[in-house]
């Protein structure tokens, strides 16, 4: 008898430190989210890059344990792996790293060859602005609405440095928020590119960008850098490890570096990212009102952005000879999600007109608003920081 309360008593012991024993409704939503975003990866392909590490996250981030048992294995107990992994993200290590990367993927030349396209992507950082004034009037402190507003930018990295420097407490939901609107993009832009573009405007058809040199490229990363950082100093960490990841790419004589840094480098810290972020989505902590109105805060900066670069793109029109005309289809490319706002306005246009290529155009945007949003970011910093 006594052998049968033993057994029975260590079989409920070690029932108290299952899952099953100890999950809560929020585990189960959080749960449902993270298979959402991993089906949206696989059947969607909407960002498997991205969605598939920080929906395993969320999974591995819901896994219910007892937290009074001391086992040191959530991402919230000092000393645990997930935690030290974490780290990356908390003290912001992560997004200069991922810069690093973009910088040596990403080619300029669209840029350099048409300037004036810098202030497209300048336009489309407004969102940033204006959700940044929304979250204030919803009662949100200043550095939380410095953090929250950033998601405007679609630039997951930036939202991660930032919010970890003003509200480290909101991080995981502003990242989330960040990466899943960047993955959401072919939803979200093309009904608003439409709204605001007539018919006639959706057919420009924008001139050839003319040649670039390899001493213009070269040069770029340096000036960018100068004339960035100088203004900007805050934005230091994002920026210079942009311009030298560019640098590393344009110089010619680095090649195995920047190879290193688009490929092998940006491949691990972005799984390191994902993941950690997703499982950062602790139900007791994340699933809170504060949670849903960052969401839709950032639904409504992403929104604000996409429309502030197609107005402006209409706008600057007014101005220009008719041959120099913008395509305002390009307009929604100044957001930071490259080059996936790019390939919008390429699938916008060719919806309209089969010969009008807008994506080397769309590029300048792009790669400008990349820019533009480290650049928001150490203005908030500055500011706010």
């Amino acid at each position: 008898m006594e052998k049968v309360e033993f057994f029975l008593e260590n079989l409920s012991y070690l029932w108290s430190y299952t899952g099953f024993a100890n999950v809560e409704l929020g585990n189960v939503l959080m749960t449902i989210v993270g298979c959402i975003f991993i089906y949206l990866a696989v059947a969607k392909h909407f960002e498997p890059m991205l969605l598939i590490p920080i929906g395993f996250g969320i999974l591995v981030g819901n896994i219910p344990f007892p937290l009074e048992a001391g086992l040191r294995i959530g991402i919230y107990e000092d000393g645990s792996v997930l935690n030290i992994l974490y780290s990356g993200v908390k003290q912001g290590w992560y997004p200069p790293l991922i810069f690093l990367g973009i910088g040596a993927m990403t080619d300029f030349s669209a840029l350099i060859a048409n300037p004036k396209l810098v202030l497209v992507g300048a336009a489309a950082q407004f969102g940033i602005f204006g959700a940044y004034a929304i979250a204030l009037a919803l009662g949100f402190d200043p550095l939380e609405a410095g953090a929250i507003g950033i998601i405007g930018g679609a630039d997951g990295p930036t939202a991660i440095f930032l919010s970890s420097k003003l509200a480290p407490h909101l991080m995981g939901a502003i990242a989330v928020a960040a990466y899943s609107y960047m993955a959401l993009i072919p939803v979200f832009q093309p009904p608003i590119m439409k709204m605001l573009t007539t018919d006639k405007e959706r057919r420009i058809k924008m001139k050839a960008p003319g040649a670039v040199s390899k001493k213009q490229k070269v040069i770029f990363p340096i000036m960018g850098l100068i004339l960035t950082t100088w203004i900007i100093p805050s934005g230091l960490p994002l920026l210079g490890m942009l311009f030298f990841g560019n640098i590393l790419k344009e110089c010619g004589v680095c090649k195995r570096l920047a190879d290193t840094a688009k490929g092998p480098l940006i491949d691990i810290v972005t799984i390191l990212l994902g993941f950690t972020v997703g499982c950062s989505t602790q139900a007791s902590t994340f699933l809170t009102i504060e949670s849903l109105e960052i969401f839709g805060l950032g639904a409504l900066s992403f929104l604000i952005a996409t429309a502030s670069g197609v107005l402006f793109v209409k706008f600057f029109n007014l101005f220009l000879k008719e041959e120099n005309k913008i395509n305002p289809l390009i307009g929604n490319a100044g957001v930071s999600a490259v080059p996936d706002a790019a390939r919008i306005s390429q699938e916008v246009g060719l919806r309209y007109d089969s010969t009008n290529y807008l994506l080397m155009h769309a590029m300048g945007p792009n790669v400008a608003g990349v820019i533009g949003s480290a650049v928001a970011a150490g203005v908030l910093l500055a500011f706010l920081g």
